[in-house]
């Protein structure tokens, strides 16, 4: 029996079916010694290289395990940056199979709620647009924002990569000529996209600038709102088969998470609050040691 590559790649947990294909374009894996093409199939002997290393095929079925990310403004969402600035995988846990794959992206500029998990499949379906997932995001904008402006909002604009909309809008537009018409007003939209800005362009394209953005809603799952920012809690069992159920994808039966957990009570949070600061402190001192001044000897 025979696979798609990228499929088995990313079953390996190297990462979504969509970075896998990437990889594939790039010249990154061969099958076999032969440098692979996008269509490649292969079984279970097929020896596939990736940058040169031989990919030791796991034969045991990783338990699909998802997190959920309170990401802060400032945070980059790739694994490593040339200048060191924060990334969202500074904090994550170490992970004994595979690697931790984030679940679409924020800008440096956005806040709130990121997933991340270490199956593949799951991560290409929750991100591709023919599942059509829903996000929410609450947003802050500046300038004149009135019932045309929603309407024309939800009913479409022409961005420079296509039409894009938002499916619902809820907040309260200013009444015409009171004070609070030049303030900054909160709405909260949907959208089954994720193009890269499309919120921010939205708002542009009426010119309405947006001074703050957090995702508070993946599919199924809401921000948990006490969690802190730069925290993560793994989801259990109940709700990875709610996102496993919207993308079609068969239960999961097991989980790495301990039932007696529970909730957020006050104690995990303030060892959570603990271990973000500290974390903070870290990145600041840059992990430079202090040199000690010798006394020469005589």
């Amino acid at each position: 029996m025979t696979e798609k590559l990228q499929k088995v790649l990313a079953n390996q947990g190297l990462g979504s079916r969509r970075e896998m294909e990437r990889w594939i374009e790039q010249g990154r894996v061969s099958v076999d010694g032969t440098l692979a093409t996008l269509g490649d199939r292969v079984d279970e002997t097929g020896q596939i290289r990736v940058d040169g290393h031989l990919l030791s095929r796991q034969t045991e079925q990783p338990v699909c395990r998802v997190l959920m990310y309170n990401k802060p403004e400032g945070e980059l969402c790739s694994r490593h940056d040339p200048e060191g600035r924060d990334t969202v995988f500074d904090r994550l846990p170490a992970i004994r199979m595979g690697r931790w794959i984030a679940v679409g992206r924020l800008d440096m500029n956005t806040s709130g709620l990121l997933l991340f998990t270490n199956d593949g499949e799951l991560a290409n379906r929750l991100m591709h647009p023919k599942c059509e997932v829903e996000r929410e995001y609450a947003v802050r904008v500046f300038g004149d924002v009135t019932h045309q402006t929603l309407n024309t909002l939800k009913k479409g604009v022409q961005l420079e990569d296509g039409e894009a909309k938002f499916l619902s809008i809820s907040g309260k537009v200013a009444p015409p000529g009171s004070e609070e018409e030049s303030m900054n007003r909160w709405f909260n939209v949907t959208l089954k996209e994720g193009r890269n800005r499309e919120v921010r362009r939205l708002w542009e394209s009426q010119g309405v600038q947006v001074s703050r953005l957090i995702r508070v809603k993946y599919g199924p799952m809401d921000l948990q709102k006490r969690l802190p920012q730069g925290a993560w809690v793994e989801l259990g069992l109940e709700d990875v088969n709610s996102l496993r159920d919207i993308v079609q994808l068969p239960e999961e039966t097991q989980t790495m998470v301990d039932v007696r957990q529970g909730k957020l009570d006050h104690a995990r949070l303030s060892r959570m609050r603990r271990s973000v600061k500290k974390h903070k402190v870290r990145k600041e001192n840059g992990g430079v040691k202090k040199r000690v001044a010798r006394t020469p000897k005589r």
